[in-house]
């Protein structure tokens, strides 16, 4: 099939590489445009782009989808099909249209969970066990399309929303391959979502909702730096300075109160409302990432009360 594929960040390049090598052809790319970033606020392609171009595959960089000549440029492409990863804007149902298969989304978690822009780090700070990724074709309502596959995998102990969304996008790749073949073929049908007790959302998490609440249990503290690594990054506060927490390994009881500090030679340990955690990695305002101990050697006259506010 002609393809156009959608995407901008870097967790979208697997879908691009593998719809690349697949039979299918890939006229071009849709992304985001060129952003700032960096200390020099400089504008960036993104990392699909960056991608497309070494490939040889056409860039489109609409302001918004909605625009009429990016719209002509579409249809003139003539694609058969837009397969979409985390390309980040609303397509307008005029743009849903031109394709004569839509556009086929894959989203990281088995739907109707978690449906909306943070379903991976939404997942490990629920709980869940199992989580995947699933194909679907773009409706106007958001990811309430009709499914065409899905994948599972098993959220780990120790998963960082940053972890579990690269074996994601590995695996995702290969079932948005399979689900455009299947669609060619017509040996694959979508299929209206059933939401009776399993549709839940996962809205965008905000810099405060990654502040660290150290009166909850240490397995919600857990899940919620694992959640936000790496992106926004936990965070609590220490003598009025703000510092991001890596995530931590969960520690036998004691009697530290909630966000007090305890200091050993090799470790820092914070209380919570049920057992210690050990601290990973911390990074202060204007220093590098270190080991939670040798943040605790450079900070001087370390208080005996020291606490996590």
């Amino acid at each position: 099939m002609r393809l156009v594929f959608a995407g901008t960040p870097e967790v979208a390049v697997p879908s691009l590489d593998a719809l690349a090598t697949s039979p299918h052809e890939v006229v071009a790319v849709i992304t985001r445009p060129d952003a700032p970033a960096g200390r020099g606020r400089k504008l960036l392609p993104s990392p699909v782009a960056v991608r497309a171009e070494e490939l040889g595959i056409p860039v489109l960089k609409p302001g918004h989808p909605r625009d009429p000549e990016f719209q002509a440029a579409l249809a003139e492409l003539d694609p058969d099909c837009c397969p979409v990863v985390a390309y980040g804007a609303l397509l307008p149902q005029s743009a849903l249209d031109i394709p004569r298969h839509g556009w086929v989304n894959l989203h990281f978690s088995l739907l109707p969970a978690w449906r909306g822009a943070a379903p991976v780090q939404r997942s490990i700070w629920a709980g869940d066990e199992i989580t995947g990724a699933t194909t679907f074709r773009i409706v106007k309502e958001l990811d309430a399309g009709p499914t065409f596959g899905m994948m599972t995998e098993r959220i780990r102990a120790t998963d960082t929303a940053g972890d579990l969304l690269d074996r994601l996008a590995e695996g995702g790749a290969q079932l948005l391959v399979q689900t455009i073949s299947g669609i060619e073929s017509g040996q694959l049908e979508a299929r209206e979502q059933v939401t009776d007790g399993l549709l839940s959302y996962a809205p965008k998490i905000q810099v405060d909702d990654a502040r660290i609440v150290w009166s909850e249990p240490a397995v919600g503290v857990d899940r919620r730096i694992r959640a936000c690594s790496p992106f926004p990054g936990a965070w609590t506060t220490f003598q009025d300075e703000r510092i991001k927490i890596g995530p931590v390994t969960i520690g036998a009881s004691s009697d530290l109160a909630p966000g007090q500090l305890e200091i050993t030679k090799n470790a820092v340990y914070v209380g919570t409302s049920s057992t210690v955690v050990k601290l990973g990695e911390v990074k202060a305002f204007g220093k590098k990432q270190m080991a939670a101990a040798d943040w605790a050697r450079g900070i001087q006259g370390f208080p005996s009360d020291a606490c996590f506010e």
